[in-house]
C-alpha cells in the first residue's frame, strides 16, 4: 500500500495546486489515502506506544476532542506524506517570500529543513490524528510549535462525512489588514487532503503583496465521530 501511496504522490499535478494556494489561499488534494490506509490509521488510534503525547482539547480550551502526536518513527506512510509534499511546498513557500520581498530559505529537502528546527530546540514530530465525537469542536487557531515553523500544513480526511459523521466541516479564516475576515467552509471525502498556510501567505494589493494572517479550526460535529490525519512539516520544542 505505501508504494501505491507514493505512485499517487509522485503522480500530483502541481500547477494546479500552487496556482489555488495563491489564488486562494489553500487547495484541496485528491485521493492519496485508500479506504484501507485510512483504516489503518484509525486503528493505530488505540495503540499508545504509536504516540508521544496524547492532548484533551477541553482542558486546554481548544475546543472539544482529543489529538495524539505520533512518537519517531513515523508510520511509513505518515513519512511518506511529509517527505513526499514538502519539496513542491518548499518551492512554493520560496516563492511567497520572494513576493513579500524576502530571499529564499526553505531548502529543497525535508530532512534539511528538520535539522534547522533541531538546532533551534524542535525535535519532537508533529504528525498527528485528531478525534471529534458528537459536540466535538475545533477553535480556530495556528500551529505554531517554535520560532523555526514550515508554511504549509495538510490534513487528511479518515473517514467519510455524511455516514460516519456530519458536521465538523474544515474552516480557514483570512484576516487581511483593515478589512473584514473572510471565511471558508471546506468538506473532504475520505482519503483527500487539504493544504493551507500555518500562519499567512501573501496577497496583492495595490502597492504590492503583503501578508494576511490564517487561522483554521472544525465546526461542531453533530453526529458520529471524524478522524484526520493532520501532516505538520516543522518539528516542535
Amino acid at each position: 500500500m505505501t508504494a501505491e501511496l507514493a505512485e499517487r504522490i509522485a503522480a500530483l499535478d502541481w500547477g494546479p495546486i500552487r496556482q489555488a494556494l495563491e489564488e486562494q489561499g489553500y487547495a484541496k488534494l485528491p485521493v492519496l489515502l485508500g479506504p484501507e490506509q485510512c483504516g489503518g490509521n484509525i486503528g493505530l488510534y488505540g495503540n499508545e506506544a504509536c504516540f508521544r503525547t496524547t492532548i484533551d482539547m477541553a482542558r486546554y480550551r481548544f475546543g472539544k476532542g482529543e489529538y495524539k502526536y505520533f512518537a519517531s518513527p513515523l508510520p511509513e506512510a505518515l513519512q511518506l506524506l511529509r517527505e513526499g509534499l514538502y519539496p513542491e511546498l518548499a518551492r512554493t513557500a520560496n516563492s511567497f517570500l520572494e513576493k513579500l520581498g524576502h530571499s529564499s530559505e526553505y531548502p529543497a529537502a525535508l530532512g534539511d529543513f528538520l535539522e534547522r528546527c533541531r538546532l533551534q530546540g524542535q525535535r519532537r514530530p508533529t504528525p498527528l490524528i485528531l478525534k471529534y465525537e458528537e459536540g466535538g469542536y475545533n477553535c480556530l487557531h495556528q500551529d505554531l510549535y517554535g520560532d523555526v515553523y514550515f508554511p504549509f500544513q495538510a490534513v487528511f480526511a479518515l473517514n467519510q462525512h455524511g455516514k460516519d459523521y456530519t458536521g465538523g466541516e474544515f474552516l480557514l479564516v483570512e484576516q487581511r489588514p483593515r478589512a473584514q475576515s473572510r471565511g471558508h467552509v471546506i468538506t473532504l471525502e475520505q482519503g483527500e487532503g487539504l493544504i493551507f498556510p500555518t500562519r499567512d501567505r501573501p496577497v496583492p494589493g495595490t502597492r504590492g503583496y503583503y501578508r494576511a494572517t490564517l487561522r483554521h479550526g472544525v465546526s461542531t460535529v453533530t453526529s458520529g465521530t471524524r478522524y484526520t490525519l493532520g501532516i505538520v512539516f516543522h518539528d516542535a520544542k
